[in-house]
């Protein structure tokens, strides 16, 4: 079953195409992840998904929802709050404004703001919060009328490791009980916690699909050797026709399409003179995959 499901979804300002006609679907109770670089168009496609901006053309459908803002959640990239609210008293009234009775408003924002670990911190003032404080503040009023989709537009690109860590881990929790889109330029955490990856580059959508699925159109084999000398490794990369990398006693080899396979290379390596202790593959990162669809997408 579909949660929501985009179709050729396009914003333009002027003569300027920021959002270039992009189709895709979110399952339920997932975590999909719209990566790309400074101004690849993901605050356009969440403002729209959101309805604070309105598309130019295409669809955003959500099964069974006529009215989606009454179902969505959402924490912009920069936050504000009234500083001279506390935190309870910020969420009680998003609670109100979403339509929750007065009693039970308060009920919810004392509940979500004790969920996001600001227990402590109800009757603060948010004008004296940090900045992992006021991220979680965002997430809790985002979460307060139990939406069906969270939105959350580079949820932790301000914050510093320590902060990032935290709200993460809070996200992973999340996770189990909402679905979730979010937009980051981070893409250690995109590879952390994410069911599906949105590649975006110049408003378009240039690839999408599982960590997996990606990895298994774009990784190209690649493995470490470790022999028992850095001065067996430099001999190995210095007569060898692949692509090699030395560090100290390891080599990092690449096999591509033209070069000879795996099997291949392990059969000379078992009948020359050099001596190796392990040979393990190398996973690529989601920073290298993405420098590869990035480069499919810019040579075309």
């Amino acid at each position: 079953m579909t949660l929501i499901t985009v179709s050729d979804l396009t914003k333009t300002f002027g003569n300027q195409t920021v959002v270039d006609n992009i189709s895709f679907s979110i399952e339920p109770n997932t975590s999909t992840a719209l990566i790309g670089p400074n101004g690849a168009g993901k605050t356009t496609t969440l403002s729209m998904l959101t309805g604070l901006l309105s598309q130019t053309s295409g669809s955003i459908k959500m099964e069974g929802v006529k009215d989606m803002r009454s179902v969505i959640g959402f924490l912009p990239q920069y936050p504000k709050f009234f500083s001279w609210l506390s935190a309870l008293e910020y969420t009680e009234m998003v609670a109100k404004l979403s339509g929750i009775e007065v009693k039970q408003a308060k009920l919810q924002s004392q509940k979500i703001l004790e969920y996001v670990g600001l227990g402590a911190a109800l009757h603060k003032k948010t004008g004296t919060f940090s900045g992992g404080m006021k991220q979680r503040l965002g997430i809790a009023q985002a979460l307060v009328h139990k939406p069906k989709l969270l939105l959350l537009d580079e949820p932790v690109s301000a914050l510093d490791p320590v902060g990032r860590r935290e709200i993460m881990n809070l996200l992973k929790e999340i996770q189990n009980e909402t679905t979730i889109l979010y937009s980051t330029h981070i893409l250690n955490d995109a590879e952390e916690m994410t069911d599906q990856l949105l590649f975006l580059r110049g408003g378009k959508l240039v690839e999408k699909g599982s960590l997996k699925e990606v990895r298994a159109r774009f990784e190209e084999p690649r493995f470490k050797i470790k022999f028992s000398s850095s001065q067996q490794a430099l001999q190995f990369a210095s007569q060898s026709e692949l692509h090699c990398h030395v560090e100290g006693e390891k080599v990092f080899v690449e096999i591509v399409h033209e070069q000879p396979t795996m099997q291949q290379m392990l059969n000379r390596l078992a009948n020359s003179q050099f001596s190796i202790e392990s040979i393990e593959k190398v996973t690529a990162s989601l920073e290298e995959i993405f420098m590869k669809v990035v480069g499919s997408y810019e040579s075309v």
